[in-house]
Formats: C-alpha cells, structure tokens, sequence
C-alpha cells in the first residue's frame, strides 16, 4: 500500500506565591479542564463534543501564535497537551453510553474536531502546491508521531460507533425515504471508511515508527473489527483483505501483526 498521510491527556499544575496573568489560550485550556469536573459531562455526548470543539479552537489559536512567531508547535507543553487530551477523549468516549442513531446529531462534529486539529499538525509548514510537501510531512510525522497515533486511535474507535449509529438510523427510514441520492452518499461513507483504515494502517503500523503507537492503532482496528467486517462494501472487505495479505513482511511489530490478523480474520469470515 502506498498513500501518504493523511492526516494526549496532562495535568496542568500552577505553584508559587506570586499570582500568574495567562495569556488567552490558557485561560481557555484552564477553563475546559475544569469543565472535566463533572460528572455529567462524561454521560452527555453532546457537551463532551462542545468541550471538543472549543478545545480544538484553542489549539487553533496556539497553533497560529506560534506560525506568527515562526516556530513549531510543541505538542509536549503541558497546556497543549490537556487540549489535545480533551479533543482525543477516550475516557469521555468509552463512558457514553452504547449507540444509537441520534449520535449523529452531535458524534460527525466530534470527529470533525479531530481531524482538523490532526491536520494543524500533520500538515504543519507544508508548502503550497501541485504535490504533497512531503519533507514537511515527513518531519510531521516524525516530531508528532505519538499524537498522530492518538487522533488515529480516537477516530477509528469514533468512526466505527458513527458506522452503528448511520445502520441504525438507515434501518429506521421509511422505503420511500431510501432514495437513490441518499443511498449513494451511504455507500459512499462505507467505501470512504475501509479507505480510512488502510491509511491508518499504512501510515502508523507499516511506516516503520514506534512500535507502541503501531499497537495503539492496530487494537484500535481490531476492537472495532466486527463493526468493519459488517459495514464495508463487499468489494472493499476483499480489497482490504488483499493488502493485508503480506502481513508478515509489511508489519514489523508482533503484537501490531496480530491484531491484524484477527481484523483480517473477522472480514474472511463475511459471507
């Protein structure tokens, strides 16, 4: 496979006798963290995902101060950390309750808050042009590997319960409501999802980083296995099945290897 990339949680600690005057964005990241404080808000998917947005608005900002500054983002700091911790919430995530159609109303606008953030970084200093910048890419991808894999863990998990939530909202429509423009566009999400996880695959498990990122997202994939075996299109199941036929030679990490293994497994097992 060869495509390019497409595209954690902190403590922020303040001592000292002397009073501290933030700059704007901590403010912001301050009041985001206290938000965390209730108990409610890790039950409501519609305030984890405003809490998301405005997380991922924050780090906007950082990101272009430090752009004015000509410099690079450090994604280690503390204060951006907590945001990046806050929009790939998976403590927020897992604590939802199972899923159901209405998601949809608020889960597309989380996983939007994801890849844009993950764009800022991914793509950070990239020339424009006709063709990827890919020295930027690749020193990206380098610096900010471990976030990378973080967003990529976050949106497959968030991807596949927004699969379960589109197939129960499908089922719930009248037939005279199945119209073709709208089948189409389903169709369209499911194919755009089977290409999401073999970027994932390509870019964080085969490329050659860390092994520890390369087993986040290869047991993100293999969590979320069933829910992909049911929701690829048939030529896609077998497409992906195809690819990951070298596993062996493709994927240096052991544990990584067999988690796609049984990924690929449950995808063999569609009839």
């Amino acid at each position: 496979m060869r495509r390019g990339p497409r595209q954690t949680t902190a403590i922020v600690a303040v001592s000292g006798a002397c009073p501290l005057r933030f700059p704007m964005p901590i403010v912001r990241i301050l009041l985001i963290l206290l938000a965390l404080a209730s108990p409610a808000l890790a039950q409501d998917g519609a305030r984890d995902v405003a809490a998301a947005k405005e997380a991922a608005q924050a780090f906007r900002v950082y990101v272009d101060g430090v752009t004015k500054k000509d410099e690079r983002p450090d994604l280690t700091r503390p204060e951006v950390a907590a945001l990046l911790g806050r929009i790939f919430d998976l403590d927020a995530f897992n604590a939802l309750p199972p899923a159901q159609a209405s998601d949809l109303d608020w889960l597309p606008h989380w996983m939007d808050a994801v890849n844009a953030t993950s764009k800022l970084f991914t793509l950070y200093g990239s020339k424009s042009g006709p063709q990827p910048d890919f020295a930027a890419l690749q020193r990206n991808m380098t610096e900010y590997g471990d976030q990378y894999a973080a967003a990529m863990n976050f949106m497959i998990r968030g991807q596949a319960r927004m699969a379960v939530s589109m197939k129960m909202s499908r089922a719930g429509l009248a037939p005279e409501q199945l119209t073709r423009v709208r089948e189409q566009a389903y169709a369209g999400i499911r194919k755009n999802m089977a290409e999401y996880i073999l970027e994932a695959i390509c870019s964080v498990i085969e490329s050659g980083g860390k092994p520890a990122n390369a087993r986040l997202v290869a047991a993100a994939i293999r969590d979320t296995r069933e829910v992909w075996a049911d929701f690829f299109l048939p030529q896609d199941r077998a497409r992906v099945i195809e690819q990951l036929a070298d596993l062996p030679k493709l994927v240096p990490d052991e544990t990584a290897r067999a988690d796609l293994a049984v990924f690929t497994t449950a995808l063999q097992a569609v009839k």
